[in-house]
Formats: structure tokens, C-alpha cells, sequence
């Protein structure tokens, strides 16, 4: 098995080639994201990123994020949710629960006090069901700071969300008035 040092290079990898570059190895997605394993198998060995279909296997069931899914019959992968590339993911809107949480880090505060939650150059804002992976999300960043989103209301109010396989609930982009500060 994969040494876990690899397991994060991989990991990182398949990162870059399925949510944003798929181009950098000529892997083909199709409209929903989706990519041929074996394919993905061989084009990033000749990239020089070699592993086994066991081994992306593992990584796959073993990302603590599951950022990566199989179609029923492991013929098939993608990326769960932070595509940069245009797709269609396939996921059906929901109501969400009537408060989610985004993480990020305090010095992003006057900007998203100015402009809401935008998406960025990703297809979507990122949004969790609980604090602790929002300052897990925000941690990544700098010093953390978790952010309350008014979803039921947003939703209420005509905006969609989405809740992908992962469980990270996904949306367009969320106004300042429904934002809710933290204490700091």
C-alpha cells in the first residue's frame, strides 16, 4: 500500500486533474464530471504519477474529505464538488437546513463584509452543517473564523442549494444580509 506522504501527493493530484486542469494530463471529463478510470490510470502514468486501481481504490474510500467518488461499477471517477472546470454535476436542489456554516480566514472578513460569499473561480461557495469543519476549512487559511449563512431564509428566498456526495452543501453565492458575524 501507498506510504501516507504518497497517498497526500496522489491525493493532490488527482485534486488538480479532476476539479480544475484535466487538460494538464488530456483527461477527458464528460458533462457531469466524470472521467474513465483506466484512462485516468494511464494518462497520469505517463505524467509520471503512477498508481494502481487499488491504490486510487483506497485513496478514494480512505479521503477523509471524500472529495473523490466511483460510479456503481468503479468504471468511472470524479471529483465530488470544488470543480474550477465547467460541469454539470447532476445535483438536484434541496432545502437546506436553516443554518450552514463557511470557513475561511479572518483577514478575508472586510471582503466578505463587502461582497457576501462568492464563489470565486470555482462552480459554487462551499458550505458545512457544522462549526468544526468550517474552522478545519478556515484553518487552511490563516487564523479561522466561522461564519453563520441564513440558508433556509436564503432558500426561502428563491436561492438553490445543493448537497453533493460528500456532504458539503453548495450554493451560487451568499448575500451579506444573510450573513451572520461572529463575535470577535
Amino acid at each position: 500500500m501507498l506510504s501516507e506522504k504518497e497517498n497526500t501527493r496522489i491525493s493532490k493530484f488527482l485534486s488538480l486533474v479532476l476539479r480544475h486542469q484535466p487538460e494538464h494530463i488530456n483527461l477527458s471529463l464528460n458533462t457531469n464530471g466524470w472521467a474513465k478510470v483506466e484512462e485516468l490510470i494511464t494518462l497520469s502514468a505517463n505524467a509520471g504519477v503512477v498508481f494502481s486501481f487499488d491504490e486510487l481504490k483506497h485513496i478514494v474510500e480512505t479521503n477523509n474529505k471524500k472529495r473523490f467518488a466511483f460510479n456503481e461499477d468503479c468504471t468511472l471517477i470524479r471529483a465530488s464538488q470544488g470543480h474550477s472546470v465547467a460541469i454539470d454535476s447532476g445535483y438536484t436542489a434541496q432545502e437546506p437546513p436553516e443554518v450552514l456554516y463557511h470557513g475561511t480566514a479572518i483577514k478575508n472578513l472586510d471582503s466578505i463584509l463587502a461582497n457576501g460569499l462568492n464563489k470565486g473561480n470555482r462552480l459554487h461557495v462551499h458550505l458545512s452543517s457544522d462549526k468544526a469543519t468550517a474552522v478545519n476549512v478556515g484553518s487552511r487559511h490563516g487564523k479561522p473564523v466561522v461564519l453563520e449563512v441564513m440558508a433556509l431564509q436564503m432558500h426561502k428566498d428563491g436561492f438553490h442549494f445543493y448537497l453533493s456526495d460528500n456532504k458539503v452543501w453548495l450554493t451560487d453565492s451568499v448575500p451579506v444580509k444573510y450573513l451572520k458575524m461572529p463575535a470577535l
